[in-house]
């Protein structure tokens, strides 16, 4: 069995392949139910993001200090493409893009160690660098704004960033929960400058012991009745009022207590952003999705989740403000109804043409045969349903059919010459297979190198080229497999009958065969001169037009720079200057011409008739040099008086009004 005849193996064996594609068909609609459904594919973007923060350092101090060492280092990392910088008050932002095909997270890395090895060279007031990974869907799927009257802002903020985002974190797929306005809670400690004086100590000294004193820290292991037991040093303070109980250290021994020195006051900090929702203050926050997650399903359960926020505290509402899911699942649901109303034209075309109900149908299960199994292999490659993956399903609806169309028409024309169904499958399906695999391979030939295409462009296109190619060469098996299998069993035949005889398949023919009738072409090309076909006068004669064609480009791109300097109009320029390439043309393509009469021989004589069949009145000259070389001198001057009316004999004979007489001194040709 080779694929040539697979279809009649497949007619005597049915067990084989129907089992096969019901099996194909069940992994397709349980991997369909299981697909991630996205607005685009996850993209793998290599570049990272180097934020160094010194809050209240200078910009010009932040160049010299944090940017350009910054830059320094990571510019010898392997793979850095691109550097770019700004910098702003107390911040510091390095874009590192790195050339296309080297390994994202290995590049991240060798910056982040870059990084580290200069930290010490950094100033000591900045906060810990930062290096992330940029992620090109890392846009939010939904900002949600929490608000409420029984609460105050900073009651609020904290419970957006304290029961919100840990329950919203909890949701399979969510990544983050970023809040926006609102307030932070902190503990403000406000010193008293006259204490501080009278107890001979600085501000400084005061925020060094705290630090020092005010964190939980490890104390090493400790033998404690028989055993070992780990310790730990407990330093930081429940609330603001255990806080204003530390004791801090004076000069010569003192102590005092930190209220003694000032006001310690649980508060939060100063507000750096707002949002407002109808004009009222609220507390937003964003849900962003993880890479590889659905954002249709994370958007989902990020909801269920909030909706039981509302019901255990019905004193904070939550409203949607934005979210990018309505879009992906508008596009997901067209798609959807494309490609269904798609497949139903299809088979309507394809009963209009067969008026066969049966052979419709088989046409017709053609189409989900080919695209349910597709999404078996679309999981297997990672692909999800986006906007490129159902672009490319809409697109092949027609063509999944094509293959069985083919298939069916053939095995319908041979039931039509007396053949059984069964006997007709047998020799029409392996009368087509080549044909078929023909063009299916001509489709895959042409798509299949656009899902390996590279870059960042490739990676969207993977999706479409690859969904393109699985879907076709499933429909080639169910044209070569199923479609003569159901068409043995299931078509009836009706004896002989004519085939394709209605009326607009006549007309149709009828214009083919005026469209293919080429006896006048002939009859007229045979009459022109035909010159020598010799590559190298060819070859020679490509050349020369080259030159021409040399000369137009030069002139024209002169008299653009020339023209252009004198600040015209644009297309005034452009018009002027095409007008100088191709008089400079003209005169070049005189100039070749002039010059190969000049220096003869076979390649000018070729030259000439070339020439002259390219003109009308000159082909008209050389017919009647042909036929007076070829024809009797009677038959010469009649076929004068049919090209010149108003010559020779024929002007004699019209002389006094009547009709022109005929010479019959010579047979007529």
């Amino acid at each position: 069995m080779n694929f040539r005849n697979i279809s009649s193996w497949c007619i005597r064996n049915p067990v084989f392949p129907i089992v096969l594609f019901v099996g194909l068909t069940l992994a397709g609609l349980i991997a369909f139910y299981r697909m991630q459904v996205n607005n685009a594919p996850d993209i793998d973007f290599p570049a990272a993001i180097v934020s160094i923060s010194q809050p209240g350092a200078a910009p010009k101090e932040l160049e010299t200090q944090v940017t350009q060492r910054v830059e320094t280092a990571i510019r010898g990392v392997n793979g850095v493409d691109e550097i770019n910088s700004s910098v702003s008050e107390g911040n510091s932002f390095t874009f590192v893009n790195f050339t296309v095909g080297t390994p994202t997270d290995r590049a991240v890395n060798d910056v982040r160690n870059a990084v580290a090895q200069i930290r010490g060279n950094l100033p000591e007031g900045i906060l810990e660098p930062q290096i992330t990974r940029v992620d090109a869907e890392g846009e939010p799927i939904s900002v949600v704004g929490a608000q409420t009257s029984d609460m105050t802002l900073e009651q609020l903020s904290w419970y957006v960033d304290n029961t919100v985002a840990k329950r919203l974190l909890g949701v399979p797929g969510v990544a983050a929960v970023s809040r926006n306005g609102g307030v932070d809670r902190t503990i403000r400690v406000i010193l008293d400058p006259a204490s501080l004086q009278a107890q001979g100590i600085t501000a400084a000294q005061v925020n060094q012991q705290l630090r020092q004193s005010n964190l939980n820290a490890a104390g090493g292991r400790a033998e404690i009745a028989g055993s070992e037991q780990s310790v730990r040093v407990v330093g930081n303070a429940q609330d603001a009022y255990q806080l204003s109980q530390t004791q801090i250290a004076l000069p010569g021994g003192r102590f005092v207590r930190l209220a003694d020195l000032g006001e310690v006051r649980d508060s939060s900090s100063e507000q750096r952003s707002i949002a407002k929702m109808n004009g009222q203050q609220v507390v937003t926050f964003q849900i962003q999705r993880a890479k590889g997650s659905s954002e249709v399903s994370v958007y989902d359960d990020a909801w269920k989740e909030i909706k039981k926020l509302e019901k255990e505290n019905p004193k904070v509402h939550f409203s949607e403000i934005f979210n990018t899911v309505d879009y992906t699942k508008g596009q997901y649901r067209s798609a959807m109804e494309g490609l269904i109303e798609g497949a139903v034209l299809a088979v309507f075309v394809v009963l209009l043409f067969l008026r066969d109900i049966r052979a419709t149908a088989i046409s017709a299960l053609a189409i989900p045969m080919s695209a349910i199994p597709a999404f078996w292999f679309m999981s297997l490659l990672g692909i999800t349903l986006n906007f490129m993956s159902t672009m490319a399903m809409g697109l092949v609806a027609g063509v999944l059919v094509d293959d069985a169309i083919v298939e069916i028409e053939n095995i319908v024309r041979h039931m039509r010459m007396g053949k059984s169904a069964y006997q007709a499958s047998l020799d029409a399906a392996d009368e087509i297979g080549l044909a078929v695999l023909a063009t299916t391979m001509a489709i895959v030939a042409v798509f299949f190198p656009v899902a390996l295409m590279p870059g960042i462009a490739g990676q969207y296109f993977k999706a479409f080229g690859f969904t393109v190619v699985m879907s076709v060469l499933m429909s080639l098996l169910v044209a070569r497999m199923i479609t003569p299998l159901i068409a043995a069993y299931f078509l009836r035949s009706r004896g002989v009958q004519p085939h394709a005889a209605w009326r607009w398949m006549d007309v149709y023919l009828k214009v083919l065969n005026w469209s293919l009738d080429t006896s006048k072409a002939d009859a007229r090309l045979a009459r022109l001169p035909h010159p020598a076909r010799r590559f190298g006068y060819y070859a020679l004669g490509a050349l020369l037009l080259l030159v021409v064609g040399f000369a137009f480009v030069m002139g024209t791109g002169g008299a653009m720079a020339g023209l252009g300097k004198l600040g015209w109009n644009g297309a005034i320029t452009f018009v002027l200057a095409l007008a100088v390439g191709s008089g400079l043309a003209y005169g070049a393509a005189k100039l070749v011409g002039f010059l190969v009469q000049m220096i003869g021989g076979g390649f000018a004589e070729w030259h000439e008739i070339v020439g002259r069949a390219r003109h009308p009145a000159v082909q008209r000259d050389s017919v009647r040099h042909s036929v007076d070389v070829l024809l009797p001198p009677a038959q010469q001057r009649l076929f004068a008086r049919q090209h010149h009316p108003g010559s020779g004999q024929h002007a004699q004979g019209n002389r006094g009004g009547g009709r022109p007489r005929r010479d019959t001194s010579g047979p007529q040709s």
